[in-house]
């Protein structure tokens, strides 16, 4: 039985010739990981030598090699021909008496721990899958809810035979591999009968951020999952909080979960999701903080990036990893910055989660079937309802993929990182929304939610070398408003944020007036309505306020660790406030909102006071319990020194006191009395930031918004540039920090050179201007 079929237990990684890449590293971590509270389901597999001696029994070997001798891999109709002989071949070929009782009886001793006709998974391991430079995931196949030994049996020849469908051939030929060299070896895996699960990896598939663990996560059975036919709740995972024994979600994503795949006598069924469950998340913080702690402990193991399958059983609720790979994308990326930047787009056609960060133009072709292959063309964009491994052959000719279905660790989004293209996945109705033929650009280059736009829209590519920066003498930080973008942006040489806006979270993440959500009780029925869907997942309208801003402003935070993230507090203006869900009822018309109630005075009113205390709850949550140290808080709109002692004062009664764990709080130098006294405003802050957009305005009277005197508006006015520079001696006579946070800098090299010159400490820069300035400072005498 040994050289036939051996148990998961006594194999292990360097045994990958014998039993592949699955099936071994199964057995890696059945050997290693169970002292760290890492749980496997056990099993058995068959070996190579057991695949090889059934080809020789059968006469396969050379009659497989003789089929495939000159079939190229884009001559797709040969290919899918050859595919099907030879596995007819091989479905129609006896197993042979020694390996059936070899595998009968492994099979009987699993019955006999698990109970008879026990579930299995039937699980195909190439020799050559999970190399650490190609992942063969999804190319053969795999059968669930497997019972009774006749069924093992047909199932392990159907493994057999799925190592020449015509995604696997075509696969094989692309990386360069002998389809000779290949075998295959069988696992049979007790089954967890799943309340939920899902992939993750043990780094950000789209950035490369090594301290994250992305976790996937949907009802049922994972195999949706992992095809993409589903879009799942998603989670980030901060590694050094899990560490350190901290609360470690950065965030939390509700995915549609329409439907799950669930036990169905002997098979599995696809059932639909009831829609109070779709709008919940299908994995408490515990849950999502043990799948943290598994990846940690199987990362560190293998000693590199891993892409892992788990399981949540219905039975008991005990976490299960049931497959654990390399992950082959990130790990091996370029430490190359390559950024696409698109503007002027017009109304996109459709929307769908990103994938790739990068932007794509071609014809689009709406396919229905891998059986339409023969009229894809090189270069066209693929349309399709959702993918698996057998459309490989057309994807491998795309510039860019586009699908109904499916969320960032699908079938489509792994195989789009794979060769570098952009992917826009789950937009529900693309092949109805997008005509076949017309020229499309997809863009996933504008954060986490990717475009399908009409026409060819223009684009820039930047490319930075990022171990070849220079030094210079001022830091250079980065103004960010999405999270979606933190791990981008964090790629991008850096000295931290110096200026994170809550604004963004707020408006296009939470779009629910605060005092609305403290107030639920009082909404009429449309906004209470509102407010409850929106809220779903977190049970209660005001810990969703307080849990969405903090997961902004953590993932942020974590992004840029250790250097500093300065948190600006909210300063929408009455007409912004007004915008959101329920903010009409609490909001004044103002003829002027940008000289209104906002900033510092919205902070000191008793009517915003609660709202502010909830702003500084989530700060709390992400500064204590997460652990960010690096996260402080910058006040907007200070007028007077009154205002400023009213805000310290409010800060301190919400736990964020000045100094207190390190805490700097940061004031905005933009209104001129915070120049004109300077000193006294310092002696109350640990520094300024200059908004120099803000400070123009009201220095020169005019109103930014208005096109009738926008001419007039300069930093670089003498006006203006007096009260910067005051402010900036001020701070150096008073050691405390001063840089600046407003648009100038990144839209003006002179007015730059100059902040350098009166010895501002940093520039906060917009994104796309970080590297172009920075390597213009350095051709800049340091004064």
């Amino acid at each position: 039985m040994d050289d036939l079929v051996v148990l998961l237990d006594s194999v292990g990684r360097d045994d990958v010739a014998v039993v592949g890449g699955k099936n071994s590293s199964l057995g890696e971590m059945i050997r290693n990981l169970a002292g760290a509270g890492v749980s496997v389901p056990g099993g058995f597999a068959t070996t190579a030598a057991a695949y090889r001696s059934f080809l020789d029994a059968n006469d396969l070997a050379g009659r497989i090699a003789e089929r495939l001798e000159g079939i190229d891999g884009a001559t797709v109709a040969a290919l899918a021909d050859a595919g099907a002989e030879i596995r007819s071949w091989i479905s129609q070929a006896p197993l042979g008496g020694e390996l059936e009782r070899a595998i009968t009886e492994a099979y009987r001793a699993v019955e006999a721990e698990s109970g008879e006709r026990c579930p299995v998974a039937v699980r195909s391991s190439a020799t050559a899958e999970d190399l650490e430079d190609a992942s063969f995931a999804g190319q053969q196949e795999t059968f669930l809810n497997v019972r009774g030994i006749e069924a093992v049996l047909q199932r392990v020849r159907d493994v057999y035979a799925s190592l020449f469908t015509d995604r696997a051939i075509s696969y094989r030929i692309n990386r360069g591999f002998d389809h000779g060299d290949v075998a295959i070896s069988v696992g049979v895996q007790r089954m967890v009968e799943s309340a939920c699960s899902g992939v993750m990896f043990t780094v950000d598939t789209e950035t490369g951020f090594a301290d994250a663990v992305f976790v996937t996560s949907a009802y049922g059975l994972g195999e949706l999952v992992v095809q993409g036919a589903i879009d799942p709740d998603e989670f980030y995972v901060y590694k050094p909080s899990l560490r350190a024994g901290r609360k470690a979600v950065l965030s939390r994503h509700v995915g549609s979960k329409r439907q799950r795949m669930v036990y169905a006598g002997e098979g599995v069924d696809t059932e639909d999701v009831p829609d109070g469950d779709r709008r919940m998340l299908s994995l408490t913080d515990d849950d999502v903080e043990t799948l943290g702690r598994h990846a940690l402990a199987i990362e560190e193991h293998y000693g590199r990036p891993m892409d892992i399958e788990w399981a949540k059983s219905a039975i008991d609720g005990g976490i299960h990893i049931v497959q654990a790979r390399p992950e082959t994308v990130q790990s091996s990326a370029k430490r190359v910055l390559e950024r696409y930047e698109i503007r002027d787009t017009p109304a996109p056609l459709i929307t769908g989660r990103s994938v790739g960060g990068k932007v794509g133009t071609g014809r689009a072709m709406v396919i229905e079937s891998p059986r339409e292959m023969e009229r894809f063309t090189d270069g066209a964009v693929l349309i399709a309802d959702m993918t698996d491994p057998d459309w490989e052959p057309i994807m491998k000719m795309a510039s860019a993929i586009v699908t109904n279905r499916g969320g960032r660790t699908c079938h489509a989004a792994i195989i789009a990182r794979e060769m570098g293209i952009p992917a826009v996945v789950g937009t529900g109705e693309a092949t109805g929304k997008v005509e076949d033929g017309a020229t499309v650009t997809v863009s996933c280059a504008e954060g986490d939610t990717g475009f399908v736009y009409p026409g060819a829209v223009p684009f820039r590519v930047h490319r930075a070398e990022l171990d070849r920066m220079p030094e210079i003498s001022t830091k250079i930080m980065m103004n960010v408003a999405s999270p979606d973008r933190a791990f981008t942006f964090a790629s991008i040489p850096n000295r931290g944020v110096g200026l994170a806006r809550l604004e963004f979270v707020i408006n296009n993440v939470i779009g629910i007036h605060p005092q609305a959500l403290l107030d639920v009780g009082a909404q009429p029925e449309d906004v209470a309505r509102e407010i409850a869907e929106r809220s779903a997942a977190y049970g209660d309208p005001v810990e969703f306020f307080i849990q969405k801003l903090a997961e902004g402003i953590a993932t942020i935070g974590a992004a840029f660790a250790p250097e500093p993230v300065i948190v600006r507090m909210s300063d929408f203006k009455t007409n912004e406030y007004a915008h959101l869900v329920g903010g009409a009822a609490y909001e004044p018309k103002e003829e002027n909102p940008m000289i209104g109630f906002r900033g510092a005075s919205r902070y000191t009113s008793e009517s915003f006071a609660p709202a502010f205390d909830l702003e500084c709850r989530a700060l709390r949550l992400v500064r204590e319990e997460i652990g960010l140290g690096n996260i402080e808080v910058m006040i907007p709109f200070v007028r007077t020194l009154g205002e400023a002692d009213g805000v310290l004062e409010a800060l301190r009664r919400n736990g964020l006191e000045r100094g207190k764990d390190g805490l700097r709080v940061i004031m905005m130098c933009e209104v001129p009395s915070n120049a004109v006294l300077a000193e006294e405003f310092l002696e109350r802050f640990d520094g300024f930031s200059i908004g120099s957009n803000d400070l123009t305005q009201l220095t020169l009277a005019l109103d930014r918004d208005s096109g009738l005197v926008a001419s007039l508006f300069s930093e670089r006015d003498p006006a203006v540039k007096w009260l910067i520079e005051k402010a900036v001696t001020a701070a150096k006579r008073a050691g405390k920090y001063i840089g600046i946070c407003g648009q100038g800098p990144s839209d003006d090299p002179e007015f730059a050179r100059w902040l350098v010159d009166i010895g501002i400490d940093s520039m906060s820069l917009n994104p796309d201007a970080v590297v172009e300035t920075w390597l213009r400072l350095a051709e800049h005498p340091t004064p």
